[in-house]
């Protein structure tokens, strides 16, 4: 119970931080510096009014200087990450696989805000994410997929999942990007941004190529039948409207995540 509380506040300070990347990071900011301020007043937010979720609460959602309205997106990402920190720490222990689910986490909760807020997928957190899947293979193996069909018995376990690691992250994002490259073509316009494919090719990495190309699957019947729903209650323009896609990617991804691996690992 008290390694689970750690990791709620731990995930409370993290989603604090991530926050200040979904803000700063699709408009080319440091993360850094200079310290948090309102982006309506400028004022800087003293260290009273930064306490996650707590501060939110008691401010009323509200700038303490211009009484600006605070996006409800500040406490729902670090609640979010919190919660998948605790989740994985109570199923797992504090272990590699706890540690892995909580980071792969921590990327999908940021990637929807940003996609959602500003329709961008950055790369410090596709391509960033990739490599870090990749590396993490090497700790946490992978479930066997094709990769160990085709080269059981000739490396060790370690490297096997590397390689598992590898094919989910190009064949995955691969085959999304051919899929959209040849329907754009057809359409004779662009379908799927190359951060969708990025962030794809990120799952793949950390999860696998089957779980990779379910998490699309699902995403992509989830995304179109609320993606149609919205146009039309919102009488949006079809050729126009720009669907979050990978939002629901970052969705889909986190739900099969936290459940396949960590929900399901006892």
């Amino acid at each position: 119970m008290l390694e689970a509380v750690l990791a709620f506040l731990a995930g409370l300070l993290i989603g604090s931080f991530l926050n200040v990347c979904v803000y700063r990071l699709p408009r080319d900011l440091s993360v850094v510096r200079p310290r948090s301020h309102c982006p309506a007043c400028e004022n800087q937010i003293d260290w009273y009014d930064n306490i996650p979720v707590l501060s939110y609460l008691i401010l009323g959602g509200r700038c303490r200087h211009c009484r600006e309205r605070i996006s409800l997106r500040y406490p729902v990402v670090e609640l979010a990450t919190a919660s998948a920190f605790a989740l994985c720490v109570t199923k797992l222990g504090l272990t590699w696989p706890a540690a892995k689910f909580s980071i792969l986490s921590a990327i999908l909760i940021t990637l929807i805000a940003t996609d959602l807020e500003e329709r961008i997928l950055p790369d410090e957190f596709t391509l960033g994410g990739t490599v870090l899947g990749i590396a993490l293979s090497g700790v946490v193996p992978l479930d066997p997929g094709i990769a160990s069909f085709l080269l059981f018995g000739t490396i060790g376990q370690r490297w096997l999942s590397v390689v598992e690691s590898l094919t989910g992250a190009f064949v995955a994002s691969g085959l999304i990007w051919g899929f959209a490259w040849l329907y754009g073509k057809i359409r004779k316009r662009e379908v799927l941004g190359l951060g969708d494919v990025k962030m794809i090719a990120m799952l793949g990495a950390f999860l696998g190529l089957e779980e990779a190309l379910l998490i699309l699957c699902v995403a992509g019947f989830v995304g179109s039948l609320v993606g149609v729903i919205y146009i039309v209650a919102a009488k949006k323009d079809w050729s126009t409207y720009e669907l979050p896609y990978g939002s629901f990617i970052g969705a889909a991804g986190l739900a099969i995540a936290l459940w396949a691996q960590v929900l399901r690992a006892h």
